[in-house]
């Protein structure tokens, strides 16, 4: 089958690389350079990268909007029997997607969590189950036919980087079981509509949400560290310490006493008590300038500065 292949994020990857061993991929639409790295030079998304290391035989496509006039009829001449888009990141209107057969993998069960941060918002949610949609395109963001899913169960420790990972790894046999199914029948004949009183949405984050309010209950607390990591992560001020430390993972929630939200109980383990009477533990953490590290190592670091009842906000 020939395919045409939209993406700019490092989430399509391993479904990319599949489709270029199973299928004829025609070409890859990515996003242009950005500014990336402390240095702000520019570079390729991860998709344009792969891209240019492994398929350079292939047009590449790197334009502000695939929506122009040129860019539309460039696509269009590529004559690709289905298109595979998978967090490309601009919209694709009605004139592009004229005539086109073409399938959206997202890492959401929908109609839960559609939008720009869905992996996110099953973290912070505190969703026990989550997983991958093969949707068609519509005009309505990820309201498509749903086509295919697969389930994934969210641990305790789980961060968004480390569920990305688990779901983009998912993301291969989705997909080519939808392609195969395409040589039989249409999406119209399986998909199905999605359930609109069902819908939730995943806003997209920023810097700001990084912040951490003590007095939710443990579970949540926990959720929040964990769902916002590795970006934007949640950032403390630790007194005697000039710069906010990250926490990049929090564990089990543990039992407590009566401590004020936001006081370090236990130094060894990294307990926190929140406001229901219960703690969590940080796990890994990241003091700025410095990689990330397990809270033992951190510890060993910060020597005498940490002591149990200090106030972390």
């Amino acid at each position: 089958m020939r395919v045409l292949f939209l993406g700019s994020g490092a989430f399509g990857l391993p479904t990319l690389a599949a489709l270029s061993q199973t299928h004829e991929l025609v070409g890859i639409v990515s996003q242009p350079d950005r500014p990336a790295g402390r240095g702000r030079e520019l570079a390729p998304t991860p998709i344009a990268d792969f891209a240019i290391k492994n398929l350079a035989s292939l047009p590449l496509f790197r334009h502000e909007s695939v929506n122009s006039p040129e860019v539309i009829a460039a696509l269009h001449a590529l004559k690709a029997d289905v298109w595979v888009v998978i967090a490309f990141g601009q919209k694709l209107t009605e004139s592009l997607l004229s005539g086109v057969r073409a399938v959206n993998l997202h890492a959401s069960l929908l109609p839960r969590h559609r939008g720009a941060a869905p992996i996110n918002a099953a973290i912070l949610a505190g969703d026990q189950t989550t997983g991958n949609s093969v949707i068609t395109l519509a005009q309505r963001m990820d309201a498509g036919l749903v086509l295919a899913q697969s389930q994934r169960a969210i641990e305790p420790t789980h961060t968004t980087g480390e569920l990305h990972d688990l779901l983009a790894a998912d993301g291969p046999a989705l997909v080519l079981g939808v392609l195969a199914r395409f040589a039989a029948e249409s999406p119209e004949s399986f998909g199905r509509p999605q359930d609109e009183t069902l819908v939730t949405k995943a806003r997209k984050l920023s810097k700001d949400d990084g912040v951490m309010d003590w007095a939710l209950p443990a579970a949540a607390c926990r959720a929040r560290i964990n769902g916002l990591s590795p970006w934007p992560s949640v950032s403390l001020r630790v007194p005697s310490f000039a710069d906010p430390l990250k926490v990049l993972r929090a564990g089990p929630v543990e039992p407590l006493s009566s401590a004020a939200p936001g006081t370090l109980i236990d130094r060894g383990r990294g307990h926190v008590a929140c406001g229901d009477g219960r703690a969590i533990a940080l796990l890994d953490v990241q003091p700025a300038g410095k990689k990330p590290m397990a809270w033992g190592a951190f510890l060993t670091g910060a020597g005498r500065a940490l002591t149990d009842g200090l106030m972390l906000v």
